[in-house]
């Protein structure tokens, strides 16, 4: 009967130390996708600051440009005008 009993807590033990590993295994995969799934998101934030750092520079110097080109106009005008008078 010791015999069964012995031989019974050595298999719960082995049951348990192998369910632990088990656990530990899945713990292990399941906090390497999180960290796999913030980097990507990470880079995918980046690039998205990166797409609208550039859409942003681009519409200033659009803005700039539309600015030269009709203070330029304006001084045309004025220029015509000045000339008219004279």
């Amino acid at each position: 009967m010791k015999k069964v009993l012995i031989t019974f807590a050595a298999l719960a033990m082995i049951a348990s130390v192998t369910s632990c590993r088990e656990t530990e295994k899945k713990t292990e995969e399941t906090v390497e996708a999180a960290v796999e799934a913030a980097t990507d998101a990470a880079e995918e934030a980046t690039d998205a600051v990166e797409e609208a750092a550039d859409a942003t520079e681009e519409a200033a110097e659009e803005a700039t440009d539309a600015v030269e080109d009709a203070a330029e106009d304006a001084a045309d005008a004025a220029e015509g005008h000045d000339d008219a008078a004279h």
